[in-house]
């Protein structure tokens, strides 16, 4: 890890770092690692656990966190939802806001996850079974800023390069305490069949070493967004015309008739995902796109939000 850390400058020396704690093994490493490392990189090492109150056994998990730091010498910070969220989505939604509050109350800069290559090859299976594109494909990367309103705060994954049973084996090799979350094995929630079902079949008849091999993929994917991403912006500056309080959406055809169909896609999909109300999906794009040489005057049917493509001479006008 210190290692990493030099190559890698996730932790700078000195940095003030909230590490999210769930009590469970791939936390529990991440903050035995941070605190054994703190002499070296002088971080101001504080912990926040999050209780979404699913469990019966919540409050005595969250305890049983707060103990563990206390015994490393680390301040922790108990956060508990006031009504249990319903989703996944919404138990993650809140949780990053209680980082986001608790960062800036402590003038953190960073945020320390414990997510793993596991979970890095995990959510890579989960999002292309939802139809996601190379975006989504490359998910959980290194860092990246906790949000649009805190862009100088950035979510940080050390792990990434440890499997979940490299984490079980440090735990084990150190005496470490860890907590089972009972949740962990209800194949209701998706990520849990993927882990359960998913993955071990993947192992056994296809190859053993299946969560390296996809989130060495996402990894590749990362540099590869992050070039696609500098492209479309590029391009999408020099064709898109945002709407002001007189004009609608403009995208300028002839240049992009030029373009690679990947560029074409991703300044078609930026453009709907600014100027409706709804997640863009794959048909919507290509919808859209058809218009790059569709005859003058053709439109589309309405997106969500009741906005319609038309072809105006030159231009595709959102009106």
């Amino acid at each position: 890890m210190h290692r990493l850390l030099k190559v890698r400058p996730l932790l700078p020396s000195g940095t003030s770092l909230l590490v999210g704690v769930s009590g469970g093994q791939d936390s529990t490493a991440l903050l035995k690692l941070l605190a054994d490392l703190q002499p070296k990189w002088h971080w101001q090492l504080q912990a926040v656990h999050c209780d979404h109150r699913w469990r019966e056994d919540s409050a005595d998990n969250a305890t049983f966190v707060q103990t563990l730091c206390l015994t490393w010498g680390i301040p922790c910070e108990i956060v508990t939802a006031s009504t249990p969220p319903v989703t996944e989505a919404e138990a993650r939604q809140w949780r990053y806001q209680r980082f986001e509050q608790l960062a800036r109350e402590k003038q953190c800069t960073r945020i320390a996850t414990g997510h793993t290559a596991t979970d890095r090859a995990e959510t890579l299976l989960y999002n292309l079974v939802r139809g996601s594109g190379a975006d989504g494909l490359q998910a959980l990367g290194w860092e990246r800023p906790l949000s649009e309103t805190s862009p100088q705060i950035k979510v940080v994954r050390p792990l990434l390069d440890w499997t979940r049973q490299d984490t079980a084996d440090f735990c084990h090799q150190f005496r470490l305490l860890i907590w089972e979350d009972s949740t962990n094995q209800d194949v209701n929630y998706a990520r849990n069949r993927i882990r359960l079902e998913v993955m071990p079949q993947l192992k056994q008849h296809f190859n053993p070493g299946v969560e390296v091999t996809l989130a060495q993929t996402a990894e590749l994917l990362t540099a590869e967004v992050a070039l696609l991403d500098q492209l479309t912006q590029e391009l999408y500056d020099a064709v898109v015309q945002p709407p002001s309080r007189f004009d609608p959406w403009q995208i300028h055809r002839i240049p992009l008739r030029s373009a690679h169909l990947a560029l074409q896609r991703r300044v078609m999909h930026r453009v709907l995902s600014r100027a409706i109300p709804a997640q863009v999906n794959f048909d919507a794009v290509e919808k859209l796109l058809a218009l790059i040489h569709a005859p003058n005057r053709t439109r589309t049917d309405p997106f969500a939000g009741g906005l319609i493509g038309v072809v105006e001479k030159e231009w595709i006008v959102l009106r």
